[in-house]
């Protein structure tokens, strides 16, 4: 299967720096909607069979244009939402939720104080792929979010380095292009527009 791992579009959340990880979310702003317009024809000749969305708003409305371009309804699923940061949602303060999530690479069981799990959050990730699997489907987008899809990527790509991971950014409607191996594992083959 071939992945195709989309941060959603901007949002007001976005320019202020806050922890917006809450259901509904903050909508796409002006800029938003137009990067989301631009995904739909960047992506336009891509085999693409299956467009999943968080349940979050900016995911959704990022999806929408992609997934009416390939005449797809957008498929909603809680399970590719962003990381949620509990007691620092709407904090501009990102430094316990990002060390809690650094900290996942020695403890998958450190929970987010009034959030998630490591190991939660990657199973309910892993079990929107297992269902597009399931269905048979070759090519998928998936909109995500921006925590979500660099920790997902991090832990199930065996070709991310942490030099990578630092230096690369994960700008709004970014790309990131995974394939899986005969063993189950994830290749990335390119983030945005580099190479791992």
């Amino acid at each position: 299967m071939r992945l195709l791992l989309i941060r959603h579009g901007r949002t007001a959340s976005n320019v202020t720096r806050l922890l917006d990880t809450a259901p509904p979310g903050a909508p796409l702003d002006d800029v938003g909607l137009g990067q989301a317009r631009a995904l739909a024809d960047t992506l336009a000749d891509e085999p693409i069979e299956a467009v999943y969305a968080s349940d979050l708003i900016r995911s959704q409305q990022t999806a929408e244009p992609l997934a009416l371009r390939h005449g797809l309804e957008v498929i909603v699923r809680a399970g590719v939402r962003e990381i949620q940061a509990g007691e620092d949602e709407m904090s501009a303060d990102w430094v316990r939720y990002l060390t809690t999530i650094i900290s996942w690479q020695s403890n998958i069981d450190t929970r987010i104080p009034g959030g998630e799990t490591g190991r939660e959050v990657l199973a309910r990730f892993d079990a929107v792929l297992g269902e597009a699997r399931a269905k048979g489907h070759r090519t998928i987008a998936v909109v995500s979010h921006g925590a979500m899809i660099r920790t997902w990527a991090a832990t199930r790509a065996t070709n991310l380095t942490l030099d990578f991971l630092r230096t690369t950014s994960l700008e709004n409607t970014l790309v990131v292009d995974l394939a899986d191996a005969a063993d189950g594992s994830w290749q990335v083959t390119r983030w945005g527009d580099k190479t791992p």
